[in-house]
């Protein structure tokens, strides 16, 4: 058997970086930057009002006050987006709206709220310092900063910043193109009649859900029956349109174990008992190019298998760092027992007190006992070497996706 580790790396050196995508900004939303983006100018480009209210010369309104207000004369108003320049001299206000530039000669902003919202003449109830409600030229972003790295996930905070320093497009590397399929002649799509001996297939649903989740595209294949020639055709026929291919099922020590006996020996593709459990048998390889994930059939099994390999698989393909899972360190609530030599993810439940996480496992282990994965919010990570671990140790716990 390999390592978790081992098979991991195997992984992670075989599958290939996507080719990066000149997109338009809503296409690139979940995808990576490929190159940074930087501001050709500053934002903003201009000194602004903050506020709906008056341009004004500070020095005019330094003894304004409710009892004895300041008059000024109004001499126009300045809206957002007005091109003309404008400028006051002392002893003269405009109105200005939120967004319009500044006039030349005023130093500072007074809120609508501080006046009378007069139209001729305003009274000013009260005194402003130079650079009152005004946004600065550049204090945001200066010309030529970097506002988005090479790495960065789009999300809509980045295209909205992207699209701030003028680019309607971006140079990306794309979300991976997931193709996600079970094999198994005892499976039926949910809604339909089960008969003798038959369950409802939910591996490609949740693993479907996990590469969206991963930040992938992800797309779901019909079912298919536990036949040779059918395996490969369908597998085949996925290769034009996916970056990669998960398969649950069919991929251990049985008779009819027909992934691993269409794929052993086809392209790169092995197959490997892995040290850990859930998930021993694993598969994996490149097929014409594109990388297949064969996980096992058990549904705990293949979820974990997907969030500990797929996952950073596809991290990696999107020019990412290969992390896991977000893990941090919790107090085990319960006294847990783990096979010698594997490691153990175990489901459980988080929660956080006083500063400090503590993880509760779950009744339910078994690899095929879906209701307590759907319940669990992490999995506890039992190394290799541990035995047994009673309640009160200090654990890695993995965060599931919520």
């Amino acid at each position: 058997m390999r390592s978790v580790d081992e098979h991991l790396t195997d992984i992670l050196g075989s599958v290939p970086v996507l080719a990066p995508l000149d997109l338009a900004l809503l296409e690139a939303q979940g995808t990576v930057l490929a190159e940074p983006v930087s501001a050709p100018v500053p934002l903003p480009p201009f000194d602004n009002s903050a506020m709906d209210g008056y341009a004004v010369v500070a020095s005019d309104i330094a003894g304004a006050t409710e009892a004895e207000p300041v008059v000024l004369p109004v001499v126009g108003d300045i809206l957002a987006g007005d091109p003309g320049v404008s400028a006051i001299r002392p002893g003269l206000t405009a109105r200005i709206m939120t967004g319009a530039p500044m006039p030349a000669g005023a130093d500072a902003v007074i809120p609508v709220e501080w006046t009378d919202g007069g139209n001729a003449t305003v009274r000013v109830s009260r005194p402003a310092s130079p650079g009152n409600y005004i946004r600065r030229a550049g204090e945001d972003v200066l010309a030529g900063q970097v506002v988005a790295d090479a790495g960065t996930r789009l999300g809509a905070a980045q295209i909205g910043m992207i699209a701030a320093v003028g680019r309607s497009r971006a140079v990306v590397r794309p979300r991976p193109r997931v193709v996600v399929l079970s094999t198994g002649t005892e499976l039926r799509e949910p809604g339909e009649r089960l008969g003798d001996g038959q369950i409802w297939e939910s591996n490609s649903f949740m693993l479907t859900a996990a590469v969206v989740e991963a930040g992938g595209v992800g797309y779901r294949q019909a079912t298919v029956e536990d036949e040779p020639a059918k395996v490969m055709e369908a597998l085949r026929d996925q290769l034009v349109r996916a970056d990669a291919i998960v398969t649950s099922g069919g991929v251990s020590m049985g008779t009819r174990d027909v992934v691993k006996e269409v794929l052993s020996g086809t392209g790169t593709v092995e197959f490997h008992k892995v040290r850990m459990r859930p998930g021993r048998p694993q598969g994996f390889g490149l097929l014409e190019g594109v990388p297949v994930f064969t996980l096992p059939g058990n549904p705990v099994s293949a979820y974990v298998s997907f969030q500990v390999f797929v996952r950073p698989a596809l991290r990696a393909m999107q020019g990412l760092g290969p992390e896991p899972l977000p893990t941090v360190s919790a107090v085990l609530g319960a006294d847990v027992k783990s096979p010698a030599g594997l490691r153990h993810y175990v489901r459980g439940r988080l929660s956080f007190n006083r500063g400090h996480y503590a993880v509760t496992p779950a009744d339910g282990q078994g690899s095929h006992q879906l209701g307590s994965l759907s319940s669990a919010d992490a999995l506890i990570v039992l190394p290799e070497e541990a035995e047994a671990m009673p309640a009160g140790s200090h654990v890695d716990v993995m965060r599931l996706p919520s």
